[in-house]
Formats: structure tokens, sequence, C-alpha cells
């Protein structure tokens, strides 16, 4: 089956939902937010997995979400009910279908064979949860074995659970992991989120990990409170003067190359085609996120 093509969309925020709670599917089709991810999986109790799959699946079909990105995350291979959630949710055609604890390239090709079994549109990609040791060393190996695959999710609970590692402000003991899947995910060219910050509470611990998470090169942020989601967009678009400091760039680069040079010179600066390149991707991104508007 051939795969739609990747156009670039924000990720700025994706906030879990649980879809057992039909007001809180309700009140997310009123939230600046560019993804959801209806979960089946860990905020949904064992009695309530199946009217929370009916729910998401319906949410999936109703077109009432807007432009949101609309995912479905089901419970994980080898659960009780990863077989029905997988079918539903190909059936029901979301964005994509998020998919926790993903191992190996083995996994993707046998979860993608299974979607394309069910009937998931083109248009359903796989998203991929990367949260345990042996996911992390093999991050570039998931990323690339499939098409489908569209992006790497950090699972950083489950990933300090599985270190024996504890939490503190500035995730040193995970380091080596964030920047292990970011580099395997921009080798194979798919889009990345960072973890979960767990103290709904703390604005400002929430603001110093986004922005450790923007630093590092993340597309965005999965979030568990809507309250997160103001600040998580805030963090990870462009702000004014880096969208200004981007056409200022590319019009003297393409002043110079009008010269006959191949580098320009802005406020002391060397420009140089990569600088371009970088500045073509901020406009890029401004443009998708007003697009939203």
């Amino acid at each position: 089956m051939t795969v739609e093509s990747d156009t670039y969309r924000p990720r700025r925020s994706v906030l879990y939902m649980p879809s057992s709670n039909e007001r809180a599917l309700e009140k997310a089709k009123t939230l600046p937010v560019d993804s959801l991810i209806l979960d089946l999986e860990d905020a949904v109790a064992p009695d309530a997995k199946d009217a929370a799959r009916e729910n998401a699946c319906a949410a999936a079909r109703s077109g009432d979400y807007g432009r949101r990105e609309l995912t479905i995350r089901v419970n994980g291979l080898g659960s009780q009910w990863h077989d029905a959630d997988l079918a539903a949710a190909a059936a029901a055609g979301p964005d994509a279908i998020v998919v926790p604890k993903v191992g190996s390239a083995d996994e993707v090709r046998a979860l993608v064979a299974a979607m394309e079994a069910a009937g998931a549109p083109a248009r359903t990609r796989l998203w991929a949860m990367v949260e345990t040791p042996v996911a992390v060393l093999h991050a570039e190996e998931i990323a690339r074995a499939s098409s489908r695959l569209a992006c790497l999710v950090l699972g950083t609970n489950d990933l300090y659970k599985e270190l024996g590692a504890s939490f503190a402000p500035g995730r040193a003991a995970i380091a080596t992991s964030l920047q292990l899947v970011l580099l395997g995910a921009r080798a194979a060219g798919v889009a990345v989120l960072d973890g979960v910050f767990n103290d709904v509470s703390d604005a400002e611990g929430f603001h110093a990990e986004a922005r450790q998470g923007r630093e590092l090169g993340f597309d965005g942020k999965t979030l568990i409170h809507p309250a997160q989601v103001g600040p998580a967009n805030e963090v990870f678009a462009p702000d004014p003067g880096q969208v200004d400091d981007a056409r200022a760039v590319i019009a003297a680069f393409e002043e110079a190359q009008a010269q006959g040079r191949g580098v320009a010179t802005l406020n002391g600066r060397l420009i140089e085609n990569l600088h371009v390149d970088t500045a073509r991707k901020v406009l890029a991104t401004a443009e998708a996120i007003a697009a939203l508007s």
C-alpha cells in the first residue's frame, strides 16, 4: 500500500486524553492543541476498555476536532486488548495509531501489516513509543522500519522505571536516552516528541523542561493536562524575533547570490546555505502554526 507523503504539521502540544471520559473528549474539541492522543491504555481502567475504544473510534470518525491531529493510543503488544484495539482504530482511520513500548523494527513491520489487514487508510500513520533501553538503543532501526511510521514518542516515565533512575530537574539520568532517540529520528527523517512532565502544579518546572526539549531538538511535547497546552505551544513555536531574523537571513543570502557571491554577512554573521535552510524551516513552521488559527 502506498502511504501518503508527509507534509509538515506542527506538533508543539500533544495531549493525552482518556477515551473513557466523554466530557474530556468533548472538551478537547475546544483546546488550542496541535495533536490529541485518545488513550485506551494507561488512563483507562480495565473495565472501561471496551467503552473507551468505542468512544475513541467514534471521535476519529466524527470530523468534530477541526485541524487538530487526532491519534489513538492502543494497548500494547501482548495485552489482551491490543488486537481488538488495533483493528478498531485502523478501521476508524485516525491520523495515527500510537503504540506503546515498541521495541524493534520487526514489531513495527508487524504492526503495519496488522493495520493494513484491518483496512487502515493511507492517511493513518504509526507512532511508535520508545520507552525501554532496548528501544532507545534501536531507535534508528525502529524509525526506518516502515514508511508508514511518522513519529517516535518518548515514554519517559517508563524509561525512568526501566533504568532504575531517579527524577530530577534537568533530566540528567535520561539525557543520553533523549539524545539517542533524537538522533535516530532525525537520521530516519521522522518526527520526535518529548515525554510528559508529571507535576501539573509546577508551571515553572514544566516550562524549563519544555524549553530543554526544544533546545535539544524535539518537535513538541506530550502533555497530561490542558493547562500545559499554552506553554508548550509558546515554547515550541518560533518567536517574532526568530521569524524576523529568518526573513533577514534569506534576504541577505539572496542579495549576495544576485551579486555573484556564495556567502553573505548579516550583522557581522556569516550566512551560508545551511543557515538559509534553517531560516526557511523557521518560516515554514511559523506559517504552518498560523494556518491552525
